[in-house]
């Protein structure tokens, strides 16, 4: 069975990168384009690794990650934040809001693959 990632990015360039680097790996990918629809499709699809921008319209990164772990069936849900941002208030930020890392932009494939294996207990 494969693992299923939800990435959620506003960004059309990023979310078809983020695809066809996990799709390459054998990864299911499925997207969303801001926080709210981020939130939606987690629910209908239950997605084994979230991957989420901060900067977004309608709901910011920080919100989804809340969003997810309010409910506490999620809480082992992994949730890799993916941005420009780099100031260490964003990362804690997150952290407290209960992301699981941190992965900067532009990305790796090799290395974001490397992450989803190992959060997923997959490497």
């Amino acid at each position: 069975m494969s693992i299923m990632v939800l990435a959620i990015d506003d960004s059309r360039t990023i979310r078809s990168m983020v695809h066809q680097a996990l799709a390459a790996a054998g990864f299911s990918c499925e997207l969303a384009e801001d926080g709210v629809e981020g939130v939606r499709r987690f629910e209908e699809l239950r997605p084994d690794v979230v991957i989420t921008d901060i900067n977004m319209p309608h709901m910011d990164g920080f919100g989804v990650i809340e969003a997810i772990r309010k409910d506490v069936a999620n809480r082992r849900v992994p949730i890799l934040v993916m941005t420009t941002e780099t100031a260490k208030e964003f990362k804690t930020r997150a952290r407290d809001a209960g992301a699981t890392g941190w992965i900067g932009k532009p990305f790796d494939d090799q290395s974001l693959v490397q992450v989803i294996r190992r959060v997923t207990g997959a490497a």
